[in-house]
């Protein structure tokens, strides 16, 4: 009686801490999650990223380039998933895998962290972290110039003469013109204003982004996504490939 007892009490001893490990236990995500999650990753364009930022009633969250809302709308900024060499250079060894392209940073309630493409926050910015980035500048090699209050674009090393127009890569007839930065100095992408609408042309006048738009911003997101920046109402902002895809 004694033995059946015992048994009875490991059994249930056994039971309980079973119980008790399966409720501890953090649950992996099930692979048919994970595998549909994987497919609303799938590129349409291979050259920009599967989650782009979107801001939705001033708060920014990511949808996949196929308009699906990924990771909520909670954020008071964001970035694209790109490499942060802060982190990357970090003295702190342990969160240097941070700083890779698999990262987003972004900001809640003034706290910045970098997200993972499940929108898990998985690091909380601190300034101990952070490394120094050795970034090399690159000088541009072209301008615009601004002739009779229009603007062209001219190539450093090969202008000498204004007066002469075969000097001239695009002779001034624009209301303005950007350079923006890229990977490619020798065939840069311009943002460029004519008639009072902004559009974005390469150095030999081709349209690449038509005239349509009210303001297309001069920031990093054609250089860090191959994405530009646009409105058409001054107010609410997308982003556009170059094929003029809006996301």
């Amino acid at each position: 009686m004694k033995n059946i007892l015992t048994l009875l009490l490991l059994s249930f001893s056994f039971l309980f801490y079973s119980q008790i490990k399966q409720t501890t236990a953090i649950k992996a995500p099930k692979k048919n999650v994970v595998s549909t999650y994987s497919l609303d990753l799938k590129k349409i364009n291979d050259s920009i990223p599967s989650l782009i930022p979107q801001k939705r009633d001033g708060l920014f969250g990511f949808i996949n380039q196929h308009g699906k809302l990924m990771i909520i709308n909670v954020y008071s900024n964001v970035g694209f998933f790109t490499e942060d060499c802060n982190l990357l250079n970090s003295p702190n060894v342990k969160v240097r895998k941070y700083g890779s392209s698999k990262y987003a940073s972004v900001r809640l309630n003034d706290v910045d962290y970098r997200i993972n493409q499940f929108g898990k926050r998985v690091y909380q910015f601190k300034k101990e972290d952070l490394g120094k980035c050795d970034l090399e500048f690159k000088s541009q090699l072209f301008h615009a110039y601004i002739m009779n209050s229009a603007y062209g674009i001219i190539e450093d090393s090969k202008f000498e003469n204004p007066g002469d127009y075969r000097q001239y890569t695009i002779y001034p007839q624009y209301d303005y013109l950007h350079i923006v930065e890229g990977d490619d100095l020798k065939k840069p992408l311009i943002i460029a204003t004519k008639n009072n609408k902004f559009g974005v042309i390469d150095i030999n006048q081709k349209v690449i982004i038509p005239f349509e738009y009210v303001d297309v911003k001069r920031n990093y997101s054609w250089k860090l996504a191959r994405l530009f920046e646009v409105t058409k109402d001054g107010k609410n902002y997308y982003y556009v490939d170059t094929e003029n895809n809006a996301y």
